[in-house]
């Protein structure tokens, strides 16, 4: 039986990346079959090579956003690295670049100038804050954006602001990337033309931003800062239980507070208190009801409290660290790791959060600086000796 087509095994992707939104962007792509050839800096290449060296000398930022890629190693400041990449160009259907603010402008590669002289292509500029606008020529990394987004000041401790442990206006900009392409390939695929867009770091994290600055429009007030706990939904966050360890679960609704209330806590009478009849009067009284909560899960260890749960359909999670998720049954019993080739040897690796029936997704090898030049080099010669040929 023949296996399904790969749905993007008709697409190529030239991208000039580096750092985490625009590779991840393109790795999503070449995860369902697009040729994706990222071009690198010759010497050191992507700077994200060098973030750190916890897989067995390799980055394991580098590793996570660009598997499955061919890494061609150019200087598209050289005139001769410039006629390499317009050769690439007039064959690819995507590009991606996130140089530095105004250099692609310069170099005739942001996306408006390349879909003028490539009517084919979707081309994506990625930013640190979009163009036009005060800010349109600051540097921008994933921290900073979170402070200038507000972020921070929603996240952590009343007492302490903290960053995201993970690059989320990175991950989301990545991610808004990724939908832009999607949509120009369709409506190329219904008109013809090709698209130009663009997408920031800043403009994708304040669009995840967008309740908090809701609320605090609407309240007058932001969001406080509640570190575990839900900032507006109550109970909604950890619980110590009788072995002195913590579960999470959170009330959504009445419904789901009455049965909480009757097959959790064997209290029905407590759903009618009216302290709690509604989650703004829990919210209002949360310490007085956090303690209640605890001291009758002291009775109980964490896997009683958990099975409770379960029973009254309350959503509930243990709080696992990252040791326990690389174990995790979910992930282990549903083979959710794939081995993929590195220049350091095979490392096992997530699949990606897709799921199609009957397809496996790609899951290439991790390419060293420069890996494929000379074949992409090669193949960019012999197509221009057949063209001429034809001629």
């Amino acid at each position: 039986m023949q296996k399904p087509a790969l749905p993007l095994a008709d697409i190529t992707v030239v991208s000039i990346e580096q750092a985490i939104a625009a590779p991840l962007a393109s790795r999503h792509l070449a995860d369902w079959g697009a040729r994706v050839i990222k071009i690198e800096r010759p010497g050191p290449g992507d700077f994200a090579r060098g973030y750190d060296t916890a897989m067995d000398g390799l980055s394991s930022q580098f590793v996570w956003t660009n598997r499955s890629k061919e890494s061609l190693a150019l200087d598209i400041k050289d005139p001769q690295g410039q006629d390499t990449l317009e050769a690439l160009l007039a064959n690819a259907d995507v590009f991606i670049q996130n140089l530095a603010p105004g250099a692609a402008k310069r170099q005739g590669l942001d996306a408006q100038s390349l879909v003028e002289r490539f009517p084919q292509l979707i081309a994506c500029d990625i930013s640190g804050y979009g163009s036009g606008g005060p800010y349109s020529d600051k540097k921008a990394y994933d921290l900073l954006v979170q402070c200038e987004t507000g972020f921070l000041s929603i996240n952590g401790t009343e007492e302490t602001p903290s960053k995201c442990g993970l690059a989320i206006a990175d991950i989301a900009t990545g991610m808004y990337a990724l939908n832009g392409i999607l949509m120009g390939l369709h409506q190329r695929a219904r008109t013809g033309r090709g698209m130009a867009f663009e997408v920031s770091l800043f403009d994708a994290l304040t669009e995840w931003m967008s309740y908090p600055a809701y609320y605090t429009r609407g309240r007058g007030e932001p969001v406080p800062r509640s570190g575990a706990r839900h900032a507006t939904i109550a109970p909604y966050g950890p619980f110590a239980t009788g072995d002195g360890k913590t579960v999470f679960f959170g009330i959504q609704n009445e419904r789901e507070w009455q049965s909480f209330c009757t097959t959790v806590l064997g209290d029905a009478s407590l759903a009618t208190d009216a302290r709690y009849v509604t989650n703004s009067l829990r919210l209002a009284n949360r310490d007085a009801l956090e303690r209640g909560i605890t001291e009758r899960f002291a009775a109980w260890s964490s896997d009683e409290v958990l099975a409770r749960l379960d029973r009254a359909a309350i959503a509930n999670g243990k709080m696992n660290d990252v040791e326990a998720l690389l174990e995790h049954p979910q992930l282990v019993e549903r083979q959710r790791y794939r081995s993929v080739e590195t220049e350091r040897g095979a490392m096992d690796m997530f699949l990606p959060a897709v799921t199609i029936a009957g397809v496996e997704p790609v899951m290439g090898a991790v390419p060293a600086v420069g890996q494929h030049t000379e074949s992409i080099l090669a193949e960019l010669e012999a197509k221009k000796k057949s063209q001429g040929s034809a001629a």
